[in-house]
Parts: C-alpha cells; structure tokens; sequence
C-alpha cells in the first residue's frame, strides 16, 4: 500500500494524521489507546486534511520514544518506518494491539489513566472495561443457570434502551460494587455489550 493510498482512508480506528509531534504526554495518549485497542498507526508529517507536509524523523522518533518510555505504562511498544513522497518525508509509527493492557498515560492534570480508540478518537475507558481486561485474561464459565439477582439485572439492562453506569445504580437495588461486578460478568459472558462514544458509556443487553 502506498503512503497516498493510507492518507486516502483518512482518519479512523487505527490511523490518526499528526503535523508534527510537540508534546510527548499528549501522543502518549494515543500509544496507549491504540496499544488497549485494535492498535493502529500514526502518520507524522500529515495534516488532518491530508496534505503531507513532512517531518524531520529523527526529531519525531526522539519525541516519540520519550511518550512509550515515560508517559505510557507498561510501556508500548512501537515500530516505525519512513517514507518519502517528494521532497517531504513522512514517519509513519506502527503500535500493535497489546497483550499487557491496560496502558495508562497522564491526562491533563497529570492523573494516570486508560484510554481506548473509538473511530477517530481517543477516549477515557472506565472502570468497568479494565476490569474487563483483567477478567478476560482468566477462565470465565457462564453458569448453566443464573441466579434471581443476576435475572433482575440482566432484564433491567434490557429494559432500558442505552444505560448508564449511573442509571443502573439508581435504578437497581443493587449495591453499586455488586453492579459493577455483574457488568464485568455480563460482558465477559458475552450478555452485554459496553459502548464508548464521545457522548458517554453504555450498556445494551445483547
């Protein structure tokens, strides 16, 4: 695939265009989301309008290994390769999907947090999907039978058209710690999905 054919598909799950790279926090950002995502890759020396406007690499690369090394923990790993359109060269930074996540950067005061890649953004993941993770990385059998608590539940979900994490702890009797748990259990079973969007978190029975 050529560098004209990748700018073509624009923006999205698993590309981001950057002019140029000035702040290591901030590109971290998008590492880690990718890393705790289908991964992705970044093209440096592109506008978000496509237009290639061409980077030094070995400045970008120095900036970049300072965001997987300092600002992303675990750190992520990357690959990078250059290529020339022109006169003008463009890095292009390749993060697979990680085994090890979550992946945590600093937010803008400087909290460590997990993010997540959504279409063409980078968004905070919740409580709820980290513990996910962590769930799915051991045996999980759904039970052949569920107990009364975990139907009431389970058909609360269904009843509501998107729920919130919010709106299932005011409308459930639950304890919240116990809804939190629920959430991971129906997810992992593969109940409920969870949605992130840049309007909010929610759940649908599945």
């Amino acid at each position: 695939m050529t560098l004209q054919e990748l700018i073509a598909e624009g923006e999205h799950q698993q590309q981001d265009f950057k002019f140029r790279v000035d702040d290591a926090r901030k590109i971290a950002r998008t590492m880690s989301a990718f890393a705790n995502s289908e991964g992705g890759r970044l093209l440096i020396g592109v506008k978000d309008n496509g237009k290639i406007a061409g980077v030094d690499p070995s400045e970008e690369i120095h900036i970049i290994d300072a965001a997987a090394d300092m600002y992303c923990t675990p750190k992520v790993p990357f690959t990078t390769e250059v290529w020339q359109e022109g006169h003008k060269l463009v890095l292009l930074v390749f993060v697979k999907p990680s085994e090890e996540k979550p992946h945590k950067s600093p937010d803008e005061e400087g909290k460590w947090v997990t993010y997540v890649r959504v279409g063409d953004n980078t968004l905070l993941a919740n409580k709820i999907l980290v513990r996910v993770w962590k769930k799915q990385k051991t045996n999980i059998a759904q039970p052949e039978e569920m107990s009364q608590p975990q139907l009431d539940f389970l058909r609360l979900i269904a009843s509501q058209e998107k729920s919130t994490l919010s709106s299932l702890y005011r409308n459930s009797s639950l304890k919240k710690r116990d809804i939190d748990d629920l959430l991971v259990l129906f997810i992992c079973w593969g109940l409920v999905e969870q949605q992130i969007t840049p309007e909010g978190t929610f759940y649908l029975s599945v």
